[in-house]
């Protein structure tokens, strides 16, 4: 297939230069699409319909068999061989079962190893002889060790995630999930889904995943291109937003008060205060003869403007064709017969122009911005009766900076510009969003995300109980208000395949604690993992129980407090064991990574190695934040967890 398009000729079907190039460039992103992955299969999976989608179930008609794979093949004459997942026929290989067999006789999984076929399993989903069973062949592709960045799942969706895959594009889905329970890997397979069932629309409007960070883009980024889905962009809320250069950090406190949803109505009075009323007409002369626009009229165009409550620059690039307008009716009531160039031609006019930037100036957010942190008198009128004097003085920068360049922004500083930018001026609205890690947003971030989405729907996932910021999300139906997305469906995902069971066990200890009500995670693996709880007298303990971890297949992360991770750093390098950082590709050489556990959210290891649970916890502004961070690193795990510790353990994490 590859061949075939490295192969075409398009000199006779061009007719210019542009079409040329326009073509050239899809034929070589078709080319990329097509590329082979290194022990990647081609197919995972066989249906064997008991008659023919579409056709008549009359006594006597054949079936039908279908191979099921990442992407659609076809052969040289163009006859099918494998069929895309996501395509309709392909449906019954994740929801059929011996209850419900969806017209299949047989389900048939395929095993690799290293990319050779090593075996296969047979479900007879219509014979009611055979008894429902777990897969061997999907226990095995779920607890297979993970080396490298993260992988597809097309092979092992369930029937309660591949629900969601396909939920339809009009519609946004919030997932609710805890570790494990494969929410990430169900939002990017929902936008593959999405651009295979509505490629035309989303092409024109694009896409976008939002991660937390960098290294967590890195770590998902193979995703989608090994599903052949190359113009999904990935970007972080603060790129998103980087209208300044952040170069500040706030404190907790003032973080929360900027992060709050009041900011929005803030910066909205603050914008509409720019409008004056006019108290003088506007005369325009055009040859011999003058019009003139009296105050009242001029004051009225502009109410109705403000009434409308459309956009700054918008309204303002309006008025004076409003007031080019007004001077239309009263040519033609002179009895001239005045079109559209002259509306334009009058809207030009000098003394046109010297009314609206008077009336109507132009506002630079940044500027805007800058002002209210560094005013108080500014600050004082625009927020009164939404944030109190104190809240107003935590925002207050101590040393005012003299311009925007010189300004120290902070990242919640962005993230308020981005709001003032948006009054001013509409954002483009993309076709769909996919929010990972929601729960770490603040309403304003919500709000930035939306403004992405407004004409879009939107994916959102995360999990209340791993919200490690003071202004985490504390219910999903408030965070999707803010999102402007409050008709969307909250689905929640409970069956953990990542997370061994003694690990999630031990780690769902913190859950009344740091997310009363929440449902715990239940393990489906069959393996229950290795899992230790052990005091050490010091860092080369620790550096032990990662030598120990490493002589098994797979990646190892060690994870802790931000602050130890120089120490633990040197010493592995003391002991002759190299390390990666978070988001670095690990080797079959280098399979260990040192993550603070500030990144640890969203990564996961085979093994994980959790130095002093009490230095994670002491790290963070207040006790709850602290035992949500926690939770976090607990839950990296795949396959086994060691847990060392000086300090004395958490008394949350103690208990039995």
């Amino acid at each position: 297939m590859r061949e075939d398009v490295e192969n075409l000729d398009i000199r006779d079907v061009t007719a210019n230069w542009v079409n040329a190039a326009v073509l050239a460039r899809q034929i070589d992103d078709r080319i990329k699409a097509l590329a082979d992955l290194s022990h990647t299969p081609l197919f995972f999976g066989r249906l064997d319909y008991l008659h023919a989608p579409g056709a008549d179930r009359a006594e006597g008609a054949e079936g039908e068999r279908f191979y099921i794979g990442r992407r659609h093949v076809h052969d040289a004459d163009g006859d099918p061989m494998v069929i895309d997942w996501r395509a309709p026929v392909s449906q019954p290989f994740y929801r059929a079962s011996t209850k419900d067999p969806m017209d299949v006789g047989l389900r048939r999984r395929f095993g690799y190893t290293g990319g050779d076929l090593t075996a296969y399993e047979d479900e007879h989903l219509s014979d009611p002889a055979e008894a429902a069973a777990t897969s061997k062949l999907l226990q095995q592709e779920i607890e297979r060790p993970r080396v490298g960045p993260m992988r597809d799942i097309v092979a092992t969706i369930q029937p309660e995630q591949d629900e969601i895959v396909r939920s339809g594009l009009s519609g946004t889905v919030c997932v609710q999930g805890g570790p494990g329970t494969g929410k990430t890997a169900v939002g990017l397979h929902r936008v593959a889904y999405l651009l295979y069932a509505h490629r035309e629309r989303l092409a024109r409007t694009g896409t976008l995943v939002i991660g937390p960070n960098a290294s967590f883009l890195h770590y998902i980024e193979q995703v989608l291109p090994a599903l052949g889905e190359l113009e999904v962009r990935q970007a972080t809320v603060d790129d998103l937003v980087a209208h300044v250069e952040v170069r500040g950090t706030d404190s907790a406190s003032a973080a929360v008060v900027k992060g709050d949803a009041r900011m929005a109505e803030v910066l909205r009075r603050a914008v509409r205060a720019h409008v004056t009323m006019p108290t003088e007409p506007v005369v325009v002369v055009r040859g011999s003869r003058r019009w003139r626009v009296p105050a009242y009229e001029l004051e009225e165009l502009v109410k109705q403007l403000l009434d409308r409550d459309i956009r700054y620059g918008a309204a303002r690039e309006a008025l004076p064709q409003r007031i080019a307008h007004a001077v239309l009716v009263q040519m033609e009531r002179a009895g001239e017969a005045p079109d559209d160039r002259v509306q334009d031609s009058v809207a030009r006019n000098p003394a046109v122009k010297a009314a609206v930037k008077a009336i109507w100036p132009p506002v630079d957010p940044a500027k805007l911005v800058l002002r209210l942190l560094t005013d108080a008198d500014f600050l004082a009128e625009h927020a009164d009766g939404l944030l109190g004097a104190e809240e107003q003085q935590e925002i207050l920068q101590a040393k005012p900076a003299r311009s925007v360049k010189s300004a120290r922004w902070t990242a919640a500083d962005a993230v308020l510009v981005d709001e003032a930018t948006d009054l001013v001026q509409r954002t483009h609205s993309l076709g769909h969003v996919v929010l990972d890690e929601a729960q770490d947003l603040s309403p304003m971030q919500y709000r930035a995300v939306g403004r992405r989405c407004t004409t879009g729907s939107a994916t959102v996932l995360g999990d209340l109980a791993q919200g490690t910021t003071p202004w985490a999300t504390r219910s999903w139906p408030e965070a999707l208000a803010h999102l402007g997305k409050g008709e969307a469906v909250v689905e929640e995902l409970t069956a953990g395949f990542r997370v061994p069971t003694d690990v999630i066990t031990y780690a769902s200890r913190l859950l009344p604690h740091i997310a009363p009500g929440l449902t715990p995670v239940a393990s489906v693996r069959e393996n229950p993992g290795s899992f230790d709880v052990r005091p050490v007298s010091g860092t080369s303990d620790v550096v032990a129980a990662c030598e120990e971890s490493l002589r098994n297949e797979g990646s190892v992360g060690l994870i802790a407090a931000d602050a130890r991770v120089p120490e633990l750093a040197e010493a592995l390098t003391a002991a002759g064991l190299g390390h990666l950082g978070p988001g670095e590709e690990t080797t079959r050489d280098t399979r260990l990574t040192l993550v603070p556990a500030s990144l640890a959210k969203g990564l996961e290891y085979d093994y994980v190695v959790l130095d002093d649970p009490q230095a994670i916890v002491r790290a963070e502004p207040d006790e709850r934040t602290g035992l949500r961070r926690l939770y976090v690193s607990l839950t990296r795990a795949v396959s086994g967890l060691t847990v060392t510790h000086t300090d004395p353990l958490p008394a949350q994490l103690a208990q039995a």
